[in-house]
């Protein structure tokens, strides 16, 4: 899987199969807050989500980022890799829920 990271759009995404699967973040008080994972149907159900979370929060630590999830996906990586140490976002709005 070809994982692309643009830092000005402030994404990390893949095209699979000719569909494009993202996660946005943001940068806020030292953290990388991801904000969104977006994944189409056509594409989901093959870890894609996944290794896109991964890419982005071994960037924060290679980066002295702290990782942050508001996106409720983030959230639920975060309490299955406690090695992460991450902590949620105070936007966070619940289950099934990214920012606005």
């Amino acid at each position: 899987m070809n994982i692309t990271h643009d830092k000005q759009k402030k994404i990390f995404e893949v095209v699979v199969d000719g569909s494009t699967a993202y996660v946005s973040y943001d940068l806020v008080d030292g953290g990388l807050d991801i904000r969104h994972t977006i994944v189409p149907d056509e594409i989901g159900g093959r870890g894609i989500a996944s290794a896109l979370v991964k890419a982005a929060y071994d960037y924060a630590l290679e980066n002295n980022y702290a990782p942050v999830a508001t996106c409720s996906y983030a959230v639920t990586w975060l309490k299955r890799h406690p090695e992460y140490k991450g902590k949620t976002g105070v936007d966070y709005g619940g289950e099934g829920t990214c920012a606005l």
